[in-house]
């Protein structure tokens, strides 16, 4: 992949992504080809427009041009992520990535909205949708340009899992959506007589603002706090279940203050009649071991059991 390649070259030690740096690093890059991206198809379009006085073709430049705002999310997104705590805020500042989602969504439901209108406008009022050669030239390089932001920004976002990223995948996508559906109604225009192009721009105006909508409940949910990954759950369960020593384990709690900032605590049961201090720091192991290994700074809580008393 192009996005791996361009990767290895301006990251360094791009394999250490639990580093924060590496993050912001990583994050830092997808904004700026997504700046210079959407900073070429505006300047593209905005001569094209001119030049063959198209309205549309000037329309969607300037679209691109207010697309840049996504990408500068990104980048300040994650930057600001990474102030270390304050008294304010002992956590930290992660959370601010999710809060960067939750305004890429808004964007994203805000084009779907204007996307809505224009195509209720078209079905209401039909026009022939001008079939130009330069404008399918330029509509279909954008379609690729978009594919390919949707792609880094998608394989960024898993490698980093940053939801900022996928949220700006997913804004990448929706312009291809939009764009693919010009190029359809323009193409079906020619044949029927019904505001076709109008009609699937509708529909695809109500999926981009469904994606809208779950990305920002994702983000929300993230904000609020919701419930652990059960993947990570049950590989914490298993760490601490290898020693031989706890009898069982119980009132795990985990919060999320971002990616990569995941704080918990666990009690787990232990027999009274054990050297306390070996028993200890079997414990301190195992929550190094879980931070090293899943990037959880845990507390484990000893509870001890009179195990003669049960018997």
């Amino acid at each position: 992949m192009l996005i791996q390649l361009i990767i290895r070259r301006f990251i360094n030690d791009y394999k250490n992504v639990t580093d924060k740096k590496v993050r912001e690093s990583y994050a830092v890059l997808s904004g700026l080809l997504g700046i210079i991206c959407n900073l070429s198809l505006f300047i593209l379009k905005l001569i094209i427009g001119l030049t063959i006085n198209s309205i549309a073709v000037l329309s969607d430049a300037f679209n691109n041009l207010s697309d840049l705002g996504s990408s500068l999310i990104t980048i300040y997104g994650v930057k600001l992520s990474n102030q270390p705590p304050d008294r304010e805020h002992p956590h930290g500042h992660g959370r601010i990535e999710y809060i960067g989602a939750l305004v890429i969504a808004f964007i994203i439901f805000a084009v779907g909205l204007q996307l809505f209108q224009g195509s209720f406008t078209k079905i209401l009022h039909p026009e022939t949708p001008e079939s130009n050669p330069i404008l399918m030239v330029i509509l279909l390089s954008s379609i690729a340009v978009k594919l390919w932001m949707f792609s880094y920004n998608r394989y960024i976002g898993g490698v980093i899992n940053s939801s900022i990223n996928h949220a700006t995948a997913y804004d990448s996508l929706n312009d291809v959506l939009a764009t693919s559906a010009v190029i359809v109604g323009v193409f079906l225009s020619k044949y029927v007589s019904f505001p076709v192009d109008g009609v699937i721009g509708l529909g695809i105006s109500m999926l981009i603002i469904y994606t809208g909508f779950t990305t920002a409940k994702s983000s929300v949910d993230l904000l609020l706090g919701s419930s652990p990954d059960p993947h990570l759950v049950a590989k914490i369960n298993a760490m601490v279940a290898e020693s031989g020593n706890i009898i069982s384990i119980h009132d795990l709690r985990l919060h999320d203050y971002g990616p990569g900032r995941i704080n918990g605590s666990l009690h787990v049961v232990v027999p009274n009649d054990l050297d306390i201090i070996e028993v200890h720091s079997e414990i301190d192991q195992i929550e190094q071991k879980i931070k090293n290994e899943l990037g959880v700074d845990i507390v484990i809580h000893m509870d001890p059991l009179d195990r003669n008393s049960h018997d």
